[in-house]
């Protein structure tokens, strides 16, 4: 509980948390948020003689706050100044979103200050000097989203059509390309006076060995000079005196230029950046990593030989691969590392580091086939639900994901003990008690698999005494299949209102609980199925058939 008596207080407060932040290695977004609920909740006007006390008191959509203890008060009600001193505590993801509530946070949050401070974190400046035609949220916008772009050029397929075409690049991204040092193009050739409009450098700074010779090339007025990308954006950098100088020099290039272009393949990029990146990781190899990779993603999965027939090629259902894992699916669906996709793929390539080294290990121990392959699959569930909730937030390493395979492994060899053989290890593997004793690895899971596998012995024990040989022999196959030991009950046939449907839940029922009153119940049912089914033979035959008379009291028992 943090106490202030005043806000100048907070604002201490305030540094002093970022300050542990830096040490602690928090990202702003996640401090930003605490401070941001801890303000709200000193905005509560204390009675005299109390401390401003942080509560965990909640707000309505409205903004006021619902507590017995302190009246209602609204976060519109600040001042422009407190609010400003809110918001610059959130980061620009955030202080967009809260843009979007209302017109006085939308006009408060399109603060040049605000933006400026960003713009100086992100970039070197705050773009408030005049230099530019654009505030300094517009250049955080156009920086940001050129810079997010050219990062993804690898496997961003429409940006490499757009400068790989072959055809001459228009000014436009030419003047973009300025900014980057490694660019993977032949090397420019332009007149003196387009590179100085480019830029920004004068005539006297560009060196004669790189004009062209071909009389046939120059123009009548300017000489043609064929630079390397890098050679120009030295020359720039030097010549502008910092990189910021440079980005100024760009923005203010760029102040009559229209944007659609960058701004649409920005959006491509958020809607497909998941995808993208996956299939550059997954095809963009060599070719010896990138057989490797395809035997480890492919080891021991069940899949459509169809579709992955035509791994790497342009009809490759990528998708459908992505399905295969569910760390993969949950990456292509934007669910690790809270949607960054290139911290997401970090901890999709170490979890198949780890699926490498596991192979390896299960592969060199002398098991059985059906060991192996239950060991290995086992052990990738159990680690996925381990880490699930760890790499929705953050990278999970190839240390974290071989620890907890170890663990994994050591439940799965106490799970096999427990089980005795592989028949009644194939019973136990899709009970919930399974999957959690893999998770948490509570001994109380393996007290209730063992009393699983007994209470099974006994149905099956009772199903096998002479004085219930009629009732094998008279009972439909269906329901006899149920009855026997090494038969797996499933949670998805419980459901319906069939005789095997009854069956099973009362099988289910006993098996999971122990009482007795489920097994007589299902003694009962089982005998009046079998009786009705010796019934309806009577029936159809009219006679009542000698193998079935051997003992004239068989439904004494019934």
């Amino acid at each position: 509980m943090a106490y202030w008596n005043s806000p100048t207080d907070f604002i201490q407060w305030t540094s002093a948390a970022l300050e542990r932040s830096e040490e602690t290695g928090k990202m702003e977004s996640e401090v930003s948020a605490e401070l941001y609920k801890m303000w709200l909740g000193t905005y509560a006007v204390p009675q005299a003689g109390h401390c401003w006390e942080y509560t965990d008191d909640s707000w309505n959509p409205d903004g006021e706050m619902c507590s017995d203890r302190a009246p209602c008060c609204r976060l519109l009600d600040m001042s422009d100044e407190v609010l400003l001193m809110v918001l610059e505590l959130l980061d620009p993801f955030s202080l967009l979103k809260l843009g979007g509530a209302c017109r006085t946070l939308y006009r408060i949050s399109n603060t040049d200050s605000l933006w400026a401070r960003h713009c100086r974190l992100v970039f070197g400046s705050g773009f408030r000097n005049g230099c530019t035609d654009y505030t300094p949220k517009e250049a955080f916008k156009l920086l940001y989203m050129w810079g997010k772009l050219y990062k993804t050029l690898p496997c961003n397929r429409q940006l490499q059509d757009l400068l790989f075409s072959g055809l001459p690049l228009k000014r436009y991204w030419i003047q973009w390309l300025t900014l980057e040092e490694m660019v993977p193009l032949p090397p420019v050739q332009l007149t003196d006076q387009a590179i100085k409009a480019i830029w920004g450098i004068n005539k006297d700074q560009l060196d004669e060995k790189h004009k062209v010779t071909d009389e046939s090339l120059e123009d009548a007025d300017n000489c043609l000079y064929r630079y390397d990308w890098k050679e120009l954006h030295n020359m720039a950098m030097k010549y502008h005196g910092d990189f910021t100088k440079l980005q100024s020099h760009v923005l203010q290039k760029m102040s009559m230029k229209c944007h659609e272009d960058l701004e649409w393949l920005y959006c491509q990029f958020m809607h497909y950046r998941f995808q993208w990146l996956f299939s550059y990781w997954l095809f963009g190899l060599s070719k010896s990593c990138a057989k490797q990779l395809q035997r480890i993603f492919l080891w021991w999965k069940r899949f459509d030989k169809r579709k992955v027939s035509s791994w790497g090629s342009s009809a490759c259902d990528v998708e459908y691969l992505a399905s295969l894992h569910a760390i993969t699916d949950d990456y292509w669906n934007g669910k690790l590392a809270c949607g960054d996709e290139n911290i997401g793929i970090q901890t999709v390539e170490n979890y198949f580091s780890m699926c490498r080294s596991l192979l390896a290990w299960i592969l060199g121990r002398k098991w059985g086939r059906f060991k192996q392959k239950k060991v290995y699959q086992d052990t990738l569930d159990g680690v996925y639900r381990m880490l699930k909730a760890e790499m929705q937030v953050s990278v999970v390493n190839h240390e974290q994901f071989w620890a907890a395979a170890k663990v994994q492994m050591m439940r799965i060899c106490t799970l096999e003990e427990t089980a005795g053989n592989y028949v009644n290890w194939k019973l136990i593997d899709s009970l919930p008690c399974y999957r959690l004793y893999m998770t948490f690895g509570d001994s109380f899971y393996l007290e209730h698999i063992k009393g699983f596998l007994t209470r099974k012995q006994l149905i099956s024990n009772w199903l096998l005494k002479e004085e219930n040989f009629w009732v094998r022999n008279l009972l439909p196959e269906s329901l006899f299949y149920l009855l026997e030991y090494d038969t797996k009950i499933y949670e998805e046939r419980l459901h319906g209102d069939t005789m095997v449907a009854h069956l099973t839940r009362l099988i289910w029922l006993y098996l999971h609980s122990g009482h007795q009153l489920y097994i007589d119940a299902m003694k009962g049912f089982v005998y009046e199925c079998a009786y009705a089914s010796f019934a309806s033979q009577i029936y159809e035959s009219g006679t009542i058939s000698p193998f079935y008379t051997f003992n004239n009291t068989f439904f004494v028992d019934f």
